[in-house]
């Protein structure tokens, strides 16, 4: 199969001159170029195209991008990760439409609105056994009372940049990268930092404590509860040593 540069870009919803960019900076080169110089794509080139707008809807930039193609040659291990990602937002995504229309079908018909309704994927009380049992009731009543404290857009803010930490961490393992990198560290800071914001937790406002982090990581795998957040156990896994690995660096 081969096309033209016209028919994959109108199939892919982008632009020639994108695709033209793209051959420039060796990111997307076609499989031949006609005598006349019209680029036609094959098989392999559409399905690198596939991944190069899946990494961007990610989030990353073309360097980025090439870096994760050139480095990872497994076209198909590669295409499973991206699609195990792609199931996780999916169902993240279903919970969160479905959130949305509880409240939409409430504000219509003026039935009183439920913030456990309007805020599914965020448990709080899920692990109140495991966080007691490993750092004590006050921690957990701690957690709990600023959490029941807030407002709904105090929680709706809370959840967003949980979830972006979240999509952040799942990409990172769809893309392979490596947990000593420094795309892996800079998440391992971003998370660490997220940890401390919570109350009752230890070093909470103060210095991180390394068994802290590193249990909860090593949680992060042995439970399949905190795995599913971050798309099963090979992306728990790779949280749980890229973690390490911050631990082991800077404290």
């Amino acid at each position: 199969m081969e096309a033209s540069i016209q028919e994959v870009a109108r199939l892919a919803g982008t632009t020639s001159r994108t695709l033209r960019h793209y051959d420039a900076i060796g990111l997307l080169e076609p499989s031949r170029v006609g005598g006349n110089g019209y680029r036609w794509y094959d098989e392999a080139s559409l399905v690198r195209l596939q991944r190069i707008l899946l990494l961007r809807e990610l989030g990353l930039g073309l360097p980025d991008i090439r870096r994760v193609l050139d480095d990872d040659r497994d076209e198909a291990r590669a295409l499973r990760r991206h699609l195990d990602w792609l199931r996780a937002e999916q169902d993240r995504l279903a919970r969160q439409v479905a959130s949305v229309e509880r409240t939409l079908r409430a504000r219509e018909k003026g039935d009183r609105l439920m913030a456990e309704d309007m805020f599914d994927g965020f448990d709080h009380t899920r692990y109140k056994d495991e966080v007691e049992e490993r750092w004590g009731k006050d921690a957990y009543a701690a957690s709990d009372a600023w959490w029941r404290g807030m407002d709904d857009a105090a929680k709706a803010d809370w959840k967003a940049r949980s979830d972006a930490l979240l999509t952040a961490w799942r990409a990172a393992a769809a893309d392979g990268v490596d947990p000593a990198s420094d795309r892996a560290q800079e998440l391992a800071a971003r998370q660490v930092a997220w940890l401390r914001a919570i109350p009752g937790t230890p070093g909470a406002g103060g210095s991180p404590v390394p068994a802290y982090i590193t249990g909860l990581a090593d949680m992060y795998v042995a439970d399949d509860r905190f795995a599913a957040n971050y798309g099963g156990e090979a992306g728990a896994t790779f949280v749980r040593d890229a973690l390490h690995l911050w631990v082991e660096r800077n404290l």
